[in-house]
């Protein structure tokens, strides 16, 4: 089997958890490895991080420019049209690693795919259609890119999903992570939905309810 290449992390041994977090458009696994420092877990949550690399394809919105990428976006209109194709064999890159760590020894249930951006769309259509039980989904400043081909599996029914956003994104709009809950809490998903005054990106008071959120799922 290959699987995509990763950096990971590994808070403390032995692990009995697992995150894997995906990047975001143009930038590689590095790119969330400084932010396990500030996500500090209690004895006995042991977390190993992974953090795959997105191949290099050309992307449209860029001039055809080859960069790291999911999936190719072809437009930059608001509901976002991208290569439903790409999207859904990077999804099943990312269930193939988490396929992985159950064989490592981390049970489904103890596992959060995570993914910021382009990698929060990819995470969004591997989770919904996973036919195991994961402890949640965290969704940063994302969209739910594939509302209207994904097969839903009923074993997420009860999956939590923390979806995060900025106010002032100028990237992905706001209006698109409110659309997702939407979307998802009229099909009696649990939502956790909290904005920040930010951009596209991450910050400290977002962090630390990350670090928190991941204690509730995993202690």
């Amino acid at each position: 089997m290959t699987y995509l290449p990763c950096e990971e992390v590994v808070s403390r041994e032995p692990v009995n958890a697992s995150v894997i977090w995906l990047h975001g458009l143009g930038a590689d696994g590095n790119d969330f490895k400084p932010v396990v420092p500030h996500l500090a877990q209690p004895a006995g949550v042991n977390i190993r991080y992974v953090f795959p690399h997105a191949p290099r394809i050309a992307v449209t919105i860029n001039n055809g420019m080859q960069m790291p990428a999911w999936y190719d976006i072809l437009e930059m209109s608001l509901d976002r049209k991208v290569d439903n194709e790409q999207l859904c064999k990077s999804a099943d890159a990312v269930i193939a690693l988490v396929e992985r760590e159950i064989e490592r020894g981390v049970p489904a249930e103890r596992i959060i795919l995570a993914g910021f951006s382009q990698g929060g769309a990819v995470a969004y259509q591997a989770a919904l259609s996973y036919q195991k039980k994961l402890a949640g989904v965290m969704c940063l400043s994302t969209y739910l890119a594939t509302r209207e081909t994904i097969r839903l599996s009923a074993e997420q029914q009860t999956t939590p999903f923390l979806i995060h956003h900025g106010s002032m994104d100028p990237v992905v709009p706001q209006s698109l992570g409110e659309q997702a809950r939407d979307w998802l809490q009229a099909r009696d998903y649990q939502v956790e939905f909290k904005s920040y005054p930010m951009q596209h990106q991450l910050c400290a008071e977002q962090i630390a309810d990350i670090r928190d959120w991941l204690t509730s799922r995993l202690a």
